[in-house]
This record gives structure tokens, sequence and C-alpha cells, in this order.
């Protein structure tokens, strides 16, 4: 069987062996919406990332079996027209919470410790000059004790909480859904859950529930000394508002996801004001290895599992 790639680049540097023992691989780093018919014409099977899978390309498509897409997400297919072409979709659930929960934790470690401050002090000759041995300068703070705020507690936030907890933080967390209800932790409503926290974790969807969640309304119920780390999905923070309050609040933020990816140029993010406060990542939270390999595992078990019933 054809499969065809149509952004392996999102990827990173894998090895592809393990989808290339089940059909004809064909490859590419990357796919305009221009390309994605071409590319796909023949093709019985078809992975995706981000490349979008509309009805006016599926219903030219008439080789196409199966999708593949290489992520939990699926909004980037039509899924009810791909059910009345009779195309399968299958995606990938569950491969990265241990590396987005290990990503999460990376950030609040690095805020806590000012790792970027003291690194810069010591790279820019300053502790050269210095007369006595140690420099302390703000931050150095210990996670013990603290209270770990938790926004989405799914498999994800779950994991966060575990790990917090390992370094003594009192968890406690928000319900996006309202579905929630984990008699091991405190759950709160947002507004005390902000407004009590120190560390502040979005691990929930964009949704209509989600979407712009916090803005100028609340961001303000936010500590002073807290953290915000965004690991979610873009657009559930308001990135404007934010920035704004980041300006005149002792507060840091950190992101690994923005509304539009990647990143605008001129973004309010790159406001050489408000750097120091802030910590970017280029949507890599769910990348690190062991989840990529389980990624393209499950997606070859995807495949291998469909062929079996042709």
């Amino acid at each position: 069987m054809k499969i065809v790639i149509l952004d392996a680049d999102t990827l990173g540097d894998c090895d592809l062996s393990v989808i290339e023992s089940l059909g004809e691989v064909v490859s590419y780093g990357f796919t305009r919406p221009n390309e994605a018919l071409t590319r796909c014409e023949d093709a019985e099977i078809v992975l995706t990332n981000k490349v979008v899978l509309d009805r006016e390309i599926l219903s030219q498509l008439p080789k196409l079996k199966l999708i593949c897409i290489t992520a939990t997400g699926m909004n980037n297919v039509d899924l009810e027209y791909a059910a009345q072409k009779g195309i399968e979709v299958k995606n990938v659930a569950g491969y990265s919470t241990d590396s987005v929960a290990q990503h999460t934790l990376s950030m609040v470690l690095y805020f806590l410790s000012r790792l970027g401050y003291y690194d810069e002090y010591c790279k820019s000759g300053a502790w050269c000059k210095s007369e006595i041995f140690v420099h302390i300068n703000g931050g150095l703070r210990e996670l013990k004790g603290l209270e770990w705020g938790i926004i989405g507690f799914g498999a994800i936030g779950k994991r966060v909480g575990e790990l917090a907890k390992c370094f003594g933080a009192n968890v406690s967390y928000y319900s996006t859904s309202g579905q929630n209800n984990q008699s091991e932790y405190m759950r709160k409503d947002l507004e005390s859950l902000l407004s009590s926290s120190d560390i502040i974790s979005i691990h929930a969807p964009l949704n209509a529930q989600t979407k712009n969640l916090l803005n100028r309304s609340n961001l303000g119920l936010i500590k002073d000394g807290a953290l915000l780390i965004n690991v979610g999905r873009g657009g559930i923070v308001n990135e404007e508002d934010i920035a704004e309050l980041l300006k005149t609040k002792d507060m840091y933020f950190g992101a690994d996801v923005l509304e539009v990816e990647p990143m605008r140029a001129k973004h309010v993010f790159l406001d050489k004001a408000i750097a120091h406060k802030l910590l970017l990542t280029p949507h890599v939270a769910w990348a690190y290895d062991q989840a990529r390999k389980r990624l393209l595992e499950q997606t070859a078990h995807n495949i291998a599992s469909f062929k079996e019933k042709l």
C-alpha cells in the first residue's frame, strides 16, 4: 500500500522504519495547502500532523482508505465527510503525557531558580569581578510547600499533579469541563485557584469553555510572584492581556503554545521590556524522544491493524 507522510518535519529527526516496513512510503517534510491534493492522489494511507484534509480534498481522493493523524487532536480532518466516504481516521492518544508533564516541571523549576538570570550573570563575566564566592539576587525558591493549581485535570494534568506532590507542593485543580472529580486533590473554582496558587499550569484543550479563559477580567487575581504556565493550547490565555499585565505585575509566564503558530512577527511577547518574565518554547512539550517514539509506534500499530481488516 502507498503511504504518504505530508509533514514529516513536524516529527523531528525520527526513525521512520517502523512505518516504512508497512508499505511504499513517500515522505514530505512540509506540505502547503495547495500541494496536499496532488501529493495524496495515489495514496491509500496518508499521515498528517497539521496538514488540513477537508471535504474538498477528500472528495478527490478515491483511493484513500486511511488517514493517520500523528497527534491527538483531530480538528484538521473533516471527520464527518471522511466517514461518509468510508475513509477511516485514526489518531494517537496518551503518547505525550510524560513528555508534557516533564516540560511543565522544567519551566516551573527554571523560573523558581531564575536559571536564565544566573546563567547570564556567569557568562557575561560579572562573576569574575565579584569579591565574594556567591551572587544571590532573587529567585531560588523551593517548590516544597508552594500551592500548585492545575487547570484541566485530564491525564497530563494528573501526571503534573503527581510530580508536583513529589516535590512537596500542595496541589489543587479546576475542572474546565466541570465533570472531573478527584478525591485525592482539592477542587476549586477558577477564581479561587487563580488567587491562591503560587504556580498555575494549564493542561486543557481549546474549546468553547476554555477559549480566552484567562483574560483581563481575571488575570489580575493571580498572586504577586506567581508563575503561570500554558502547555495546553494557545488561545486559552489572552496573549495581549497577559503581556500587558507582565509590564506592571510581579509574575512570570511560560508558554509552549500560542494562538497562532508559528509565532507572528512583532508578537507582543517579543517586547524586550517583559523578556525577563517570559519563557517561550516552540510547541515542543509533546516532542521528547520517547514520546515521539511512542507516537510512531502507535501510528504503525494503527496502520497494521487497519491492514489486517482488509
